[in-house]
């Protein structure tokens, strides 16, 4: 198999069409009315190292069906006016999820530069993950 483009590129590319959010700068916006943080990662990573308090969870397979209005698994979160910040573990996923949302029509859309795990390290708290 000949790769034509490889996740890194998917990666860079998505970074390039959507803004990055830097873990401080997106602190700064936690607890805001407008801002609403999506947690991309499965029930297992989140169970291993808590979440974003208030972050709604939106597995990354199920992203496109919950945003669209059309679609019967639409969730009306995303029919919000907010500010959306993506985030998963590092980054890399929150980055396709973004630019998917982007193209889809979400109008402020971020991801979270370095994922959760920036989040932690620059001072970002986790509450556990509840079912």
């Amino acid at each position: 198999m000949t790769m034509i483009r490889s996740s890194k590129d998917l990666i860079a590319e998505a970074g390039k069409a959507v803004p990055a959010m830097l873990p401080g700068d997106a602190l700064t916006l936690h607890g805001c009315g407008d801002t609403q943080f999506v947690d991309l990662r499965v029930n297992r990573e989140m169970e291993r190292t808590g979440v974003i308090p208030g972050a709604f969870s939106c597995p990354r397979g199920l992203l496109e069906f919950w945003i669209d209005p059309d679609n019967p698994y639409h969730k009306p979160v995303f029919a919000e006016d907010r500010l959306f910040i993506f985030y998963c573990d590092n980054g890399w996923r929150s980055a396709l999820a973004a630019r998917t949302a982007a193209e889809m029509g979400l109008e402020r859309v971020f991801f979270l530069q370095g994922g959760f795990d920036a989040w932690i390290s620059q001072g970002g708290f986790a509450s556990p993950y509840n079912w």
